[in-house]
């Protein structure tokens, strides 16, 4: 399998929520690529058992490194990108992936808001404006990828402020391609990744996999190939939905605006039957 010309062996990976998840199956697959990691996360014990597991694995493992960091403090993820650089001279792959669920509704108490954007999203923006700039000097090939969610481009009801915050990743990690693309030189791409249902410590409390849910590592196998293609959405499926099926959701969403229908017109009960009778016909191509 070709991969992006970031992902060679003895480049550097610093992958920020890697102590479990998509960020632990990240770390394992690019360390057995033979790359450098640096694993970051705010849980001390996770990241100690999460670093034990990336070693055993890597084809380097003096280079994998771990560092208890809290994405929402601008002044940790400045460290990150010092220890970072003291140890392995450049970045290839930044991960933008620390993340956590639970804000809750638009009335929701104040501080779990305030604690899902300041790690969601902030954290992507503390990890971008961090490292971007010396990725781009570097002057070698190197990639950004966000960590983004189907909830923020179709936006369900419920978790309103996890919905929220990745709807601002989408925002920022879009931004950052654009400035990428237009400045001279670059080397750097930028990639959001977009994972459907997975079996993670967010999504998935129970110890048992749903059938429904992907695991990591089927997320990562997913991302690999994409970054090589050159893909800027990595749109993952699950084993309940297709590609199909989320394109027109998508579609849908979209539509609420452009046909002035109620928000969230999906989950409306005046449009319930039109959108079951949508998701059954072919998607429309505009």
């Amino acid at each position: 399998m070709s991969m992006h010309p970031a992902l060679a062996p003895g480049r550097a990976a610093v992958i920020t929520g890697a102590a479990s998840g998509i960020g632990l199956a990240a770390a394992v697959k690019f360390a057995a690529l033979g790359m450098k990691v640096h694993l970051a996360d705010s849980n001390p014990e996770a990241l100690k058992g999460a670093a034990a597991i990336v070693r055993a694995s890597a084809k380097r493992p003096d280079d994998v490194r771990a560092s208890v960091i809290d994405v929402s403090d601008i002044g940790e993820v400045r460290r990150l990108k010092d220890e970072s650089y003291s140890a392995f001279g450049d970045v290839a792959l930044l991960m933008n992936n620390a993340g956590v669920g639970n804000g809750g509704g638009v009335f929701a108490d104040h501080l779990s808001w305030r604690r899902v954007i300041d790690i969601n999203l902030w954290g992507v923006i503390n990890g971008v404006q961090t490292f971007g700039p010396s990725m781009i000097a570097q002057g070698t090939p190197a990639a950004i990828v966000n960590t983004g969610s189907k909830q923020g481009i179709t936006c369900p009801p419920g978790d309103t402020a996890y919905n929220v915050s990745k709807a601002g990743v989408k925002v920022v990690t879009e931004a950052l391609a654009h400035e990428l693309r237009n400045t001279e030189g670059c080397k750097v791409s930028a990639h959001l990744l977009i994972p459907g249902f997975t079996f993670t410590g967010i999504s998935t409390p129970s110890p048992t996999k749903p059938a429904g849910a992907w695991t990591a590592d089927q997320v990562i196998d997913f991302l690999l190939p994409a970054m090589a293609r050159g893909d800027f959405y990595v749109l993952c499926p699950d084993n309940d939905v297709t590609r199909e099926m989320d394109e027109k959701r998508m579609f849908w969403a979209a539509h609420d605006i452009i046909e002035n229908r109620p928000a969230l017109s999906r989950w409306h009960p005046d449009y319930k039957d039109a959108f079951a009778e949508f998701m059954k016909a072919p998607r429309p191509q505009s």
